[in-house]
């Protein structure tokens, strides 16, 4: 089973969920002179399933997903356009505002 942190956070009415592949967090992907850290603090929620984080992305306004795992399943369920992906040293990352 493929485990992804999932952080939800609320903020009046606004939904943003926090996603990324479980064996991604903590780590710093460098790409040239780009760098992400992908923060405990941002994406350390709950350890869930990769049916249930895709779930929490379906309920939110926004979300900011990392990783092989959730962003290739955002987009195989449609939420998230191919041509959308950034990817950090391979690494895809996409990002989700609903208006």
């Amino acid at each position: 089973m493929k485990s992804i942190y999932v952080n939800i956070i609320r903020k009046g009415g606004h939904v943003l969920v926090a996603a990324c592949d479980a064996d991604l967090l903590g780590k710093t992907l460098s790409d040239g002179h780009l760098e992400f850290h992908v923060s405990e603090k941002f994406y350390k929620g709950e350890k869930k399933s990769l049916e249930a984080a895709i779930e929490a992305i379906r309920h939110a306004n926004s979300a900011n997903l990392i990783g092989t795992d959730i962003v290739g399943r955002a987009v195989s369920e449609g939420l998230v356009h191919p041509k959308a992906i950034l990817a950090i040293s391979g690494v895809p990352h996409a990002q989700i505002i609903k208006i």
